[in-house]
């Protein structure tokens, strides 16, 4: 289907839970996930740390896995499993 065959049921919904913020470059509005702003066209990086967003239990397991390679790595595996 091309652009131009579109009826205005085939465009997405204006979804008012998209999160719009400010352009680092120009400051116009861009969509939290674009990759690129429509206003001035630089590309966005947004700044967030890795884990942010992420539910506890994903950081247990992980901090608990990471445990588990060093107990094993130290020798320490037999006394304990």
């Amino acid at each position: 289907m091309h652009d131009d065959e579109w009826d205005d049921d085939d465009w997405p919904d204006d979804d008012e839970s998209a999160e719009v913020v400010p352009c680092p470059s120009c400051g116009g509005d861009v969509y939290e996930d674009a990759e690129q702003c429509p206003h001035c066209g630089q590309y966005v990086t947004h700044d967030r740390p890795p884990l942010e967003g992420k539910p506890v239990w994903f950081l247990l397991l992980g901090l608990a896995g990471i445990i588990a390679v060093i107990v094993l790595l130290a020798g320490l595996g037999p006394l304990l499993f």
